[in-house]
């Protein structure tokens, strides 16, 4: 059957997340990117709370409320999380969580790099199949600053992010939501990410066809044999040899 639409992962497929590792220091004995340094001066504006006790309620909160929820599959948005931080923490500021997101937000969004041909092979491929966005991430307004910015956004047809719709990839209900909003079924659709448990494995059982993207994996072939799910339909190293699918 003839692809029909096509859903794209957003980090490290349509667009790039880099850190700079110059950018990583030590504080109190750990190995912190700068933006968690900014994390941290935006918090001791409104309290003093030392460095580590920060950095304990920040892991505290991972364990007992994000990864639990990663774990079904469940989004744990950045402002509920910092919430939770702040709670912990015993204060009572409750425009606090709001500028520690839009500071963790900023660091996100400066990492981020955008391939100079994506814009014009996604008006490309929108000539010949729907185009959409399905995304895990755990603040909406972000990802689409992000995909604004890159120039992508007047190329996708349905933009579908985790922290919106509550569920996470490999999770059905955001591949679904996905078809929805497009308006295809799954075995005319293909799905692109880099990420073979959330892009592959949550996709192929659905009988969306997959393509996994191997620009930023290390070993794909080390990959493959690691996993245990389902194999992509076709493994890719550069969104482009994706114009040759569209065609078949």
């Amino acid at each position: 059957m003839p692809i029909r639409a096509m859903g794209f992962d957003l980090f490290d497929t349509l667009v790039a997340l880099d850190f700079d590792a110059s950018d990583i220091t030590e504080v109190a004995g750990r190995q912190v990117h700068s933006f968690v340094l900014r994390l941290h001066e935006a918090l001791r504006e409104r309290a003093e709370v030392g460095f580590d006790a920060f950095m304990e309620a920040i892991a505290e909160v991972d364990r007992t409320e994000g990864r639990p929820r990663c774990k079904e599959g469940r989004e744990f948005p950045t402002l509920e999380r910092f919430e939770s931080v702040v709670r912990l923490l015993g204060l009572e500021d409750p425009e606090l969580p709001e500028i520690l997101t839009v500071t963790h937000m900023s660091g996100i969004v400066e990492g981020v790099s955008v391939l100079d041909h994506h814009d014009e092979l996604l008006n490309r491929l929108g000539r010949r199949a729907r185009v959409g966005l399905c995304s895990n991430f755990s603040h909406t307004e972000t990802a689409l600053r992000v995909i604004e910015e890159a120039g992508l956004r007047p190329h996708l047809d349905a933009v579908v992010i985790s922290e919106e719709l509550g569920f996470r990839k490999p999770r059905p209900e955001i591949f679904r939501a996905t078809l929805d909003a497009l308006g295809v079924a799954a075995e005319e659709t293909l799905h692109v990410g880099d990420d073979l448990r959330a892009d592959v494995g949550g996709a192929a059982p659905l009988g969306i066809r997959t393509a996994w993207i191997t620009r930023r994996v290390r070993d794909p072939e080390a990959k493959l044999r690691e996993w245990e799910g389902p194999a992509p339909d076709w493994t890719v190293s550069d969104l482009a040899e994706l114009e040759e699918l569209a065609e078949e």
